[in-house]
């Protein structure tokens, strides 16, 4: 690795934390937006598979710290997996289809890039749930009389959060493109 990558990395390392951080104020529904899938996206774009995965683990482990006491409480182990193996999954996702898809067209890896990584992160969010929490999440979902937890889980704490990532992230795909751009110019 050379000096420029080690910096880009850290800096993007700096941002995942803030932008998780942060995101907490931007709420939707009972879970806030996770804004930090762009820089995950970008980091995977512009340095690789891995530092998308880096990235990932740094974004599971805030998460974690920040936003998982309610799970932590409920099963501690199926928590730390089920947190850290989403963002690895997302931001190695990330960077292996932008890899694959990029080599005819930027747009081409960005934008699936941009929508890989939302779809992993909540897929793996749903399953961990349907796995591991579900009796929790029933007892949330009678507390706000949902018909039962499948429903609170994919209409009450997925449905509107997942669909606002996902258009972030499309958003965000133009900001990308330039910036991969413009690095590869600077490179």
């Amino acid at each position: 690795m050379n000096t420029k990558k080690i910096a880009g990395i850290g800096l993007l390392t700096a941002v995942v934390v803030v932008l998780q951080l942060l995101g907490g104020f931007i709420k939707f529904g009972p879970f806030s937006i996770t804004l930090t899938l762009a820089p995950i996206i970008v980091g995977a774009a512009i340095y690789g598979v891995w530092a998308g995965g880096w990235l990932g683990l740094i974004f599971g482990v805030v998460v974690l710290i920040n936003d998982s006491a309610l799970f932590l409480a409920f099963n501690p182990a199926a928590t730390i997996i089920m947190v850290l193996l989403k963002g690895v999954c997302c931001g190695l996702a990330a960077g292996a289809v932008y890899r694959l898809l990029s080599r005819k067209n930027i747009w081409l890896g960005v934008i699936p890039a941009g929508l890989v990584a939302p779809i992993i992160n909540t897929g793996i969010f749903v399953i961990g749930c349907l796995l591991f929490f579900m009796p929790l999440i029933n007892e949330w979902a009678a507390a706000l009389d949902f018909e039962n937890g499948t429903r609170y889980l994919f209409f009450g704490m997925i449905g509107v959060n997942f669909i606002v990532e996902m258009l972030i992230n499309l958003i965000l795909s133009s900001v990308i493109v330039k910036i991969i751009t413009i690095n590869k110019k600077i490179a």
